[in-house]
């Protein structure tokens, strides 16, 4: 099926409104979904129901600057509801925090429409956006966890999670040692909501990518 799109005509104010309201219910949406975990992590990160997902829509059917201001509105959010994760800790590392695991995180899903009109192919060029714009958010999650997080977790700890994954390797030490860490801990959780929000975009998108993408307006 191919769902081949012309671009956007130039907004109005009536689109404007219409994507404000579209906007507000699928970062809703996205936000109810993030609740619904089938792992959770003890130190955070979990695999949700494709909470991503609303917000990626959005930002494929409004365009990058849409969807960036959808992102950053989900991610402000997902730090409402993460505060509690950030206690007892330094504030250079709260603001370090509060920036790359959840700002700039969350607001690169505004980044999954980035393919549209250049692949002539809408699930296609969705599921490719989202690969893309998850892939970023997992690339902000290993910088917290490396130089962020790594500092307060026992060396004893992090190698055998490392040696879990890559045998190896259990051996390493240093800053080496944080950020493999950090890539096996990060990815524990993110790369099956990865699988998982991609075959789920790539099936919305062919089923139900005509109706998405109606302009009403």
């Amino acid at each position: 099926m191919n769902n081949t799109t012309n671009p956007s005509p130039a907004p109005t104010k009536k689109t404007g409104v219409y994507n404000l309201v579209l906007a507000g219910v699928l970062i809703a949406l996205g936000t109810a979904l993030s609740f619904v975990k089938f792992l959770n992590l003890p130190w955070g990160g979990s695999v949700t129901l494709c909470s991503m997902l609303p917000v990626m829509l959005f930002a494929y059917r409004a365009g990058t600057r849409w969807g960036l201001g959808a992102g950053f509105t989900f991610s402000v959010l997902q730090l409402l509801f993460g505060l509690d994760g950030l206690k007892g800790i330094s504030g250079a590392t709260i603001a370090g925090s509060i920036f790359l695991d959840y700002l700039l995180a969350f607001s690169v899903l505004g980044l999954a429409g980035i393919f549209r009109n250049r692949i002539q192919n809408d699930p296609a060029a969705f599921t490719l956006g989202c690969l893309v714009a998850m892939l970023l958010r997992y690339i902000s999650s290993i910088l917290s966890g490396w130089l962020l997080w790594a500092q307060f977790m026992e060396v004893n700890y992090m190698q055998e999670l490392v040696a879990g994954f890559f045998p190896g390797l259990g051996g390493l030490t240093g800053n080496s040692l944080a950020l493999i860490y950090s890539i096996c801990y990060n990815g524990a959780y993110m790369l099956p909501e990865i699988l998982i929000t991609c075959l789920a975009a790539a099936l919305v998108m062919q089923f139900a990518g005509k109706f998405i993408l109606k302009k009403f307006f």
